[in-house]
């Protein structure tokens, strides 16, 4: 069978300037996954073509048998009319992601079959069918296992990739009430790939640095402690998730990661107000906890990026000068504000559909830089205004460069690291001007 896989991007409903577009592209250099993961699983007799929109265009004749598409709720748009256009030429139209999950009855309107949750554990099965003329229209996640590992990524595709990407683990049990990825059929689901496997992904990667595309890797420490430990060797360097509290709490954690090359933590504090991490069920987070957190990593020469969320119920105007203060105070290194997006397939989506406060369903607003819901204690405009605010001072030219020299002492890797990500700061502030 002749298979495309479309790595679907969008620039959203905003038409968006020349130099915006260059700016978006070049800052977006990080390699995806579930391509990957599809193309390494598809038996060898299958001709497989992966193709990413920031780097081809897709070639609507060609005799493809089966058309894949994974997508988010931002590129639905866009994923809906290709998959329209391949249905239209009799071609077997596949949707999978986070989107076609949340709501397969609006998916399958543009598809011959959705793969709900991870799809890739029933590519196969799929695959199996479409050659038995036997598809189903939904096919609902499996258990990962041994008998279903997570496949290896190692993959080389087309475009510009700077930065290899690695996943150790797959899923996360916490039910954040915000998040989609807990939320999702087998999202809930934590497995653990042998280390064995994970290690020698590594060993194999083409680049010097990687990311790794873990929910978090802090969910199991005894497992991670591991896997840092058999890293040391391997003198990569790279960058990781992780939550507040394990951070915070286990310093030789954190010490072993920065031994095993580890350049940078995302956490999530997603918000200050302990009474907000609360009412949206953040149960790995206690404000008392973010210094300690942000010390540990800063003592072993690490960077610190934080992401926040703002907008939720409890949330005022007079939270953008908290969460700056606070910023300010932890001294963390790379930010990104964001605006709360409640996302299909969350439980605050539903729960602000019910209140009738859910201004569009008009999925290309859904990027987290759009106010697409009635906040509750204060204006969309203050909300998409406080936002603004925060990434101007944030990232300022003085207040930029005094974290980017402060930064130096902690080596090259950081410091690049650091140019890079005010850089795409940069863009991100020039993507809200489009904001709604």
């Amino acid at each position: 069978m002749n298979i495309l896989i479309i790595e679907n991007v969008s620039m959203g409903e905003a038409h968006y300037g020349f130099l915006d577009k260059t700016l978006l592209t070049m800052f977006s250099v990080l390699p995806t996954l579930y391509a990957r993961r599809v193309y390494a699983i598809t038996p060898k007799k299958h001709r497989v073509e992966i193709l990413n929109e920031r780097y081809g265009y897709i070639d609507f004749d060609k005799p493809y048998d089966i058309v894949h598409i994974n997508f988010a709720s931002s590129s639905t748009q866009r994923a809906y009319e290709i998959a329209d256009a391949f249905k239209k030429k009799g071609v077997t139209v596949v949707l999978s992601g986070l989107h076609a999950s949340a709501l397969p009855d609006e998916a399958k309107q543009h598809a011959d079959s959705i793969l709900l949750g991870p799809g890739e554990l029933n590519w196969l099965r799929l695959l199996d069918d479409f050659e038995k003329k036997e598809l189903q229209p939904i096919y609902y996640p499996e258990k990962y296992d041994d008998s279903h590992p997570i496949p290896p990524t190692n993959i080389s595709l087309p475009g510009l990739v700077v930065s290899g990407a690695i996943e150790a683990t797959r899923g996360c049990p916490y039910h954040c009430l915000f998040c989609r990825e807990g939320q999702l059929p087998g999202g809930s689901q934590f497995y653990k790939r042998p280390l064995n496997e994970v290690i020698n992904e590594i060993k194999n990667l083409p680049q010097k640095t990687f990311t790794f595309y873990d929910t978090s890797l802090t969910i199991d420490p005894s497992y991670t402690k591991a896997l840092f430990t058999q890293m040391k060797p391997l003198h990569k360097k790279f960058s990781c998730n992780g939550n507040v509290d394990i951070l915070a709490h286990d310093k030789e954690l954190v010490r072993l990661s920065k031994e095993a090359g580890c350049v940078s933590w995302l956490i999530g504090f997603e918000s200050v107000s302990q009474r907000t991490l609360d009412d949206i069920g953040k149960k790995t987070n206690t404000v008392t906890d973010y210094q300690q957190a942000v010390q540990n990593i800063h003592d072993n020469h690490m960077l610190v990026i934080g992401c926040f969320v703002l907008g939720f119920d409890t949330d005022t105007p007079a939270i953008f000068d908290e969460t700056l203060r606070i910023v300010k105070d932890l001294k963390i290194d790379i930010v990104d504000f964001l605006v709360f997006t409640p996302f299909p397939g969350t439980p605050l989506y539903e729960k602000l559909n019910c209140e009738g406060r859910i201004i569009t369903k008009n999925w290309s607003q859904y990027t987290m830089k759009n106010v697409v819901f009635t906040p509750k204690n204060m204006t969309s405009e203050e909300l998409l205004q406080g936002i603004k605010s925060l990434y101007r001072f944030f990232y300022s030219g003085p207040y930029a460069l005094q974290r980017i020299f402060y930064g130096m002492r902690f080596g090259l890797y950081p410091f690049f690291l650091l140019l890079e990500r005010n850089l795409s700061a940069f863009v991100q502030m020039r993507l809200l001007n489009y904001s709604k």
